[in-house]
């Protein structure tokens, strides 16, 4: 795969002292949401004012926001990434939590990484893994992971068996949902019939230290993935062709990850030691009006990237 060197553009910093800001989200007002690790959602405005919203859950504590949803009265879905507790809860602007999904399928939800709204109002829900704790998922042979939709008809896995389950993308006639798996680095495309998902299809398999994480779709039809531990962003053409735009990695620290990797060793400080300076282990991506946002797992604050690529716009596009 060739790559294309941007950092002789300036890389943007938005937003100070963010609490793991692992998902980001973009409206047409120029506004970009976060998830806030403190127990809720960050906005961080046009004019550059942060605003948060939060609490403690009264039997949970904190909600650890992974990835979140914006609805349309303004309340946000949130996925609870718990040490060993997971689930989504609702969130309203005056700081109140609902317990919104906590079981499906009669199955008490593992801890939850990513929470979608499609231009449907259907809701899906990724879990990334059963096993516990997560970091002895960090395997090739992980294969655990599902997804869940929620629609008038209720509450159901529509996936399972995933590598590690990660962020999901749906097309506006929601005819199509694409979906990330990190550790058996793929990225999957399912026909959405009926309600249901069906004929799974490896749109592309990722190669060594590619770890796909965050996902989106631009207007040419292309897909980006963010990456963590590489910082890669990749687009991929519609037939699957691979193409790193952005990468800010350290070539010692790669080859130890995927040695850890092949080794079925790989934990957290794989994770959590990533010496890159300018991406600080980049996890989510969203097209706004005039670039591309980086949300990640150990920075302060998220990257923005000026760019004339034009993103699908999002259900929540109009929300305020």
């Amino acid at each position: 795969m060739s790559q294309i060197n941007l950092f002789n553009q300036p890389l943007v910093k938005l937003g100070q002292q963010l609490t793991r800001p692992e998902c980001v989200l973009t409206n047409v007002f120029g506004d970009v949401f976060v998830s806030d690790f403190r127990g809720g959602v960050t906005r961080i405005a046009a004019n550059g004012e942060q605003s948060y919203w939060g609490g403690a859950h009264p039997e949970f504590g904190p909600l650890q926001t992974n990835g979140f949803a914006m609805l349309a009265d303004g309340s946000f879905l949130i996925a609870h990434l718990g040490a060993e507790q997971g689930g989504v809860f609702k969130l309203t602007r005056d700081n109140a939590i609902y317990d919104w999904l906590l079981e499906v399928d009669g199955v008490v939800l593992p801890p939850t990484n990513f929470v979608y709204l499609d231009h449907q109002g259907r809701i899906w829900i990724t879990v990334s893994t059963r096993t516990q704790p997560r970091a002895d998922a960090y395997r090739k042979s992980c294969d655990d992971g599902f997804i869940v939709l929620v629609d008038e008809q209720g509450a159901r896995i529509v996936a399972d068996g995933l590598g590690y389950t990660n962020e999901l993308w749906v097309n506006p006639e929601g005819t199509e949902l694409y979906v990330n798996a990190t550790f058996s680095r793929e990225l999957i495309k399912y026909q959405i019939v009926d309600d249901q998902l069906l004929q799974a299809q490896v749109i592309t398999q990722f190669s060594a230290a590619t770890f796909p994480d965050g996902l989106t779709m631009d207007i040419s039809g292309n897909l980006w993935v963010t990456s963590i531990v590489s910082n890669r962003v990749i687009r991929v053409s519609p037939n699957g062709e691979q193409q790193i735009w952005l990468e800010d990695s350290d070539d010692e620290h790669l080859r130890w990850v995927e040695q850890a990797f092949q080794d079925d060793v790989m934990g957290r400080p794989h994770l959590d030691g990533n010496p890159a300076k300018q991406l600080r282990n980049i996890s989510s991506l969203a097209f706004a009006k005039d670039g591309i946002l980086l949300g990640c797992l150990l920075g302060n604050s998220i990257t923005k990237i000026k760019t004339d690529i034009i993103g699908i716009k999002p259900a929540h596009w109009r929300f305020k």
